[in-house]
């Protein structure tokens, strides 16, 4: 199976990261990245987003050229998603539909910890209208921007492990969702500062790319 990551924004170290983390979860899989260099360099809230669907769905066509059998857009925003589902001629999933759907399966519910406060809004609306708003304790910023969370120092994993925390106490969750591609590599570093039973987008859509979105 051919699983093709795009990554809507135009850092390229994000969507090496994001192939890397697939590529562990999925070893015998061919795992393929492609970067919009056309989009902003991160995406942070509605306007970062609509400037980078029109680049996003021009690699749609390069993705679906290379042979892939699932494309996943890889931005925690499920940037462009109904776009490129209504498009494409494969299965099309995003990193934080991925997510909510392994999320929701935790006894006790789901939170979400993000960048910036201006995402937030958009990660709500996109959990309320794939149906897990039940299931979603909250979403939490860690005012950390995207740029800074892709640079994975000490100074961020501390932040990150302080919000998890922070998402655990007040919602009691049975688990906490990543919410920026950026934590990909962070995962099990933050699951160690936590003991937090944490959910990465990127690997649970490799799963959902093979079994299915109904686990």
């Amino acid at each position: 199976m051919h699983l093709v990551y795009i990554n809507p924004n135009a850092t390229v170290t994000m969507t090496d990261a994001v192939v890397r983390a697939a590529r562990e979860e999925l070893p015998d899989a061919t795992i393929s990245g492609l970067t919009n260099l056309d989009g902003p360099p991160a995406i942070q809230g509605p306007e970062d987003g609509d400037a980078a669907i029109p680049g996003m769905l021009k690699l749609l066509d390069e993705a679906q050229n290379l042979g892939a059998d699932v494309v996943i857009i890889a931005c925690f925003d499920d940037t462009g998603l109904a776009q490129a589902q209504a498009a494409a001629n494969c299965p099309v999933y995003g990193i934080g539909q991925a997510a909510y759907i392994m999320g929701a399966k935790a006894r006790g519910g789901f939170s979400v910890v993000t960048s910036l406060a201006v995402s937030v809004p958009v990660i709500s609306a996109n959990i309320e209208a794939q149906g897990f708003q039940a299931q979603c304790g909250g979403v939490y910023p860690s005012n950390l921007p995207v740029l800074d969370i892709d640079t994975g120092t000490e100074r961020v994993r501390a932040i990150l492990a302080e919000t998890i925390l922070t998402a655990v106490q007040r919602d009691a969750s049975g688990a906490v969702v990543l919410g920026c591609a950026g934590m990909s590599p962070l995962l099990k570093d933050l699951e160690r500062r936590t003991g937090a039973i944490l959910v990465d987008g990127v690997r649970a859509s490799a799963r959902i790319a093979i079994t299915g979105p109904h686990l």
